[in-house]
């Protein structure tokens, strides 16, 4: 049996369980929220570290909004806080930024945030991180198609793939969920097709360097086919790669 022999290009994460986290230790839901920000400031270095080229993770679901209104407020108050604080050490590590989600009914401080850390990431080059932050899957199919009737261009896969909201990057080749759920949640529905799916029972805060490099280390002894069988994988491993055309 083959294995990936590389490690993966892009990951995603869904980074479930700050609220668990911050119950646990008799403290708000929020102070979980913090240390979960924590936690990406460790992921995205190791990533850079690791090399991979792409990360993407679940900073707020379009479902989200049903829950209390002052954790909601109080993370919109930290993501415009993180924006001020975080954007000059992403824009020293070389880190390009993009928000993936429905934009509507974000207030303009936060919205003007987001488009002002785009700006200010825009030529970085070392990793790209996608914070899909009201965002789902499902919206965005349909926004997709959307847009491409609008067009009045054929329904096919590569027209709704070219529409999704991160058409910009490869399809996550690693998908990581914290906290114990088994589940999409609504993430990635369409770019997840063939991802190698990887569920952990840390909580997001306790999700270091090396819970990452475990999932990479799954995903390293994992064959992946893509539909074909391993004697076909082989064969098409066995045979000299020809040189991209430029």
């Amino acid at each position: 049996m083959s294995v990936s022999q590389e490690g993966p290009n892009h990951i995603a994460i869904v980074m479930d369980g700050n609220g668990r986290w911050a119950s646990k230790r008799l403290l708000p839901r929020l102070a979980g929220h913090r240390q979960g920000l924590e936690s990406l400031r460790r992921c995205i270095a190791a990533c850079i570290e690791r090399q991979v080229k792409v990360l993407t993770v679940f900073a707020f679901s379009s479902e989200n909004w049903k829950r209390p209104a002052d954790e909601v407020l109080g993370l919109m108050d930290l993501l415009a806080n993180a924006l001020a604080k975080e954007v000059p050490q992403l824009l020293k590590d070389g880190v390009r930024l993009y928000f993936v989600g429905d934009r509507q009914g974000l207030s303009k401080k936060v919205s003007d945030g987001l488009a002002q850390g785009e700006a200010a990431t825009a030529h970085n080059s070392r990793l790209v991180l996608n914070v899909c932050f009201n965002y789902g899957g499902r919206w965005d199919m349909v926004q997709a198609a959307g847009k491409v009737a609008a067009f009045g261009k054929p329904i096919t896969e590569q027209a709704i793939t070219d529409a999704l909201a991160l058409a910009h990057v490869s399809d996550p080749d690693l998908f990581i969920r914290t906290g114990g759920e088994m589940r999409l949640s609504n993430f990635l529905l369409w770019q997840a097709a063939y991802s190698e799916l990887y569920f952990s029972k840390k909580l997001w805060p306790d999700f270091d360097e090396s819970a990452l490099d475990q999932a990479i280390a799954a995903f390293l002894s994992r064959e992946r086919r893509f539909g074909m069988t391993s004697a076909q994988l082989s064969e098409s491993e066995d045979r000299p790669k020809l040189p991209r055309p430029k």
